[in-house]
């Protein structure tokens, strides 16, 4: 085994995401590493007609952006970064990077390039699709193919010494569970720890999205006189067996906490108000992460289709005029 915690902030859950909140995370978040998550079937798309219009591009249009912001401090603090902003031209976003890197006088870096996802010169007019038929019966143009490479990777990459990791088409958690591998030592055969971390990276992947950083109306849970900001931000330590949910040093966001017992349990931690009587943390709610059976998720889904009929059948009598 190796360290017994880390800490990893998600600085992206989409393409648009905000730069701000990674900021905050890579000034006051106390990491080891810092995730961007930026991609997606049409961002891929788009990244690939790019770098057909310029070879040197196909890479995130908002790289420069993100890397000018976070750089300075995630370097002042030691800050690993991992990306799949390289998305079509991993290995121009990295020299991309370098370039950034080197007119903000930071440096010496060593940036990683991870490529292998692309297979469209692979792929046939006679290859078989899932939706059925071949691609030269599907109508439109076949721009691009990627496959979702895993963990192994960057866990080689870190271990070669890599400060920023730059990748194409990887599985999204994999790029927070390839710090845990490499930091944790965990063996290729231990599923238990490699499925949790799993799990994990599928919360952390979604950033301020799964942790309730795009929650329209903070002032239902709170009274006047708090003075509410809700970011981006879910931070991660790990020993192997526990997770938990930190906050930045300023305004605070909501967090996930979870237990040993796979246990999540929501919380939103508020600046005070100025009157004193504001909670530091306020418990919400509580889920918890765990298989369901077969036969439970039909039943859940039939059950979901049912309420969301009787709603919709109720909000069209509710607005009729007739």
């Amino acid at each position: 085994m190796g360290r017994s915690s880390i800490r990893i902030g998600s600085g992206a859950g989409f393409a648009g995401d905000r730069i701000d909140p990674a900021v905050a995370l890579a000034e006051h978040g106390k990491l080891d590493y810092l995730v961007f998550e930026c991609l997606a079937e049409r961002t891929i798309a788009l990244a690939v007609r790019a770098k057909q219009d310029d070879p040197e591009k196909g890479y995130d249009p908002l790289l420069q952006e993100r890397l000018s912001a976070v750089l300075p401090a995630a370097t002042a603090n030691k800050v690993k970064i991992i990306s799949n902003m390289g998305a079509a031209n991993p290995v121009a976003a990295a020299r991309a990077a370098s370039a950034i890197a080197r007119k903000m006088g930071i440096g010496p870096l060593n940036i990683a390039a991870i490529a292998g996802d692309d297979v469209l010169a692979e792929i046939s007019g006679t290859s078989p699709l899932l939706e059925g038929g071949t691609v030269a019966e599907w109508p439109g143009e076949l721009i691009a193919a990627n496959v979702y490479l895993g963990a192994d990777p960057i866990v080689q990459a870190l271990a070669e010494g890599a400060d920023i990791i730059l990748t194409g088409r990887v599985a999204d958690p994999s790029l927070f569970l390839a710090p845990m591998i490499h930091e944790f030592g965990w063996p290729a055969d231990d599923w238990r720890r490699l499925g949790q971390g799993t799990v994990v990276g599928h919360l952390l992947e979604c950033a301020g999205q799964v942790s309730g950083g795009y929650y329209a109306d903070p002032g239902a849970f709170f009274n006047d006189s708090a003075s509410v900001k809700i970011n981006d931000i879910l931070l991660l330590s790990w020993d192997g067996l526990t997770v938990g949910g930190f906050s930045n040093s300023g305004w605070n966001p909501f967090s996930y906490v979870a237990d040993s017992a796979g246990y999540y349990t929501l919380e939103i931690s508020v600046q005070n108000g100025g009157d004193g009587n504001v909670p530091s943390s306020a418990l919400i709610d509580s889920v918890r992460v765990s298989g369901v059976p077969e036969t439970a998720s039909w039943a859940m889904m039939v059950l979901g289709f049912g309420f969301a009929g009787t709603a919709l059948r109720t909000r069209r009598r509710a607005v009729s005029f007739g």
